[in-house]
């Protein structure tokens, strides 16, 4: 079902690419938004992993570098791998207090965990595996492909609407048809729309990557502490993290309510908690 969803969601933000680009320039701005998507697209396939690593100074886990840290995660991530039929991922560790954690990378062969200092700190090794599982359940359903995707359909849509509000046809009567007011609804609306839905596509992900977590690590306490602990330790200390790469990480890194809790990229804590909780009564298949 959440396939269904995603797919679905993934249409509507393509059909606004394509409208947009026809607002702004007919059949020419159609071709425009198809090109932009196209390589933007490549761009964040090939890309985006070593982008994001990038920005938040990622230093890499291995026996020689980072020593201590390898010894603690390298059997966990090891012994899931092999429960869920994926590769060994490389593993990261994020000079940052606030504990958080996220995967990256265009496919399972390809794929990085990263891990704070904060939440290597915080979590012991029974919740550390329940995070870790989480974010193998992203590669193993391949999400940081289909966020990417969504990120940068949103990004395109965006960008055409802005075009189509400064650059669009007019006409001379603009004014008594509308035509002004209709470039400015698409320039506030349009952009609007693709946050929404590619929230909801992030949103979506995030209860697959949970129930993944409670399956292969055979229980969803793990993940609840986690999750727990996690909505704690991000009040105390948020982390600066910028918004385009909010929906990789296990938990919105932003602190907050009001408006930031309802434009966020992840559901609420205390529903994926209930959606862990009722997982000790009904086996995930």
């Amino acid at each position: 079902m959440n396939s269904v969803k995603t797919v679905i969601l993934l249409g509507v933000l393509s059909g606004l690419l394509l409208f947009g680009g026809e607002i702004a320039g007919g059949r020419n701005g159609l071709m425009i938004g198809l090109t932009l998507a196209v390589a933007m697209n490549f761009f964040s396939y090939f890309f985006s992993d070593k982008l994001s690593l990038m920005t938040y100074s990622a230093e890499p886990v291995t026996p020689q570098d980072n020593p201590e840290v390898y010894a603690r995660v390298a059997p966990l991530v090891h012994n899931l791998c092999q429960r869920m039929g994926l590769p060994m991922p490389k593993l990261w560790l994020i000079p940052e207090d606030s504990p958080n954690a996220f995967a990256t990378g265009r496919n399972p062969e390809h794929a990085s965990v990263a891990f704070t200092q904060g939440i290597l700190r915080l979590m012991n090794d029974r919740e550390l595996e329940g995070v870790i599982a989480h974010e193998l359940g992203h590669v193993l359903h391949r999400d940081i492909l289909i966020s990417s995707v969504a990120a940068t359909l949103a990004a395109a849509i965006t960008f055409l609407a802005r075009m189509a509000f400064f650059f669009g046809p007019r006409r001379e009567d603009d004014d008594e048809r509308g035509g002004a007011w209709g470039g400015l609804l698409m320039i506030i609306l349009a952009p609007i729309a693709a946050m929404l839905i590619q929230m909801a596509i992030s949103r979506t992900r995030e209860f697959s990557a949970d129930a993944a977590s409670a399956k292969y690590s055979g229980t969803p306490d793990g993940l609840i502490n986690a999750l727990r602990k996690l909505e704690m330790g991000v009040q105390r200390v948020p982390m600066d993290a910028t918004p385009a790469t909010a929906h990789m990480f296990i938990l919105n890194p932003f602190s907050g309510q009001g408006l930031m809790r309802l434009f966020s990229t992840h559901p609420s804590t205390e529903e994926r908690i209930a959606r862990l909780e009722a997982m000790r009564y009904s086996p995930v298949h």
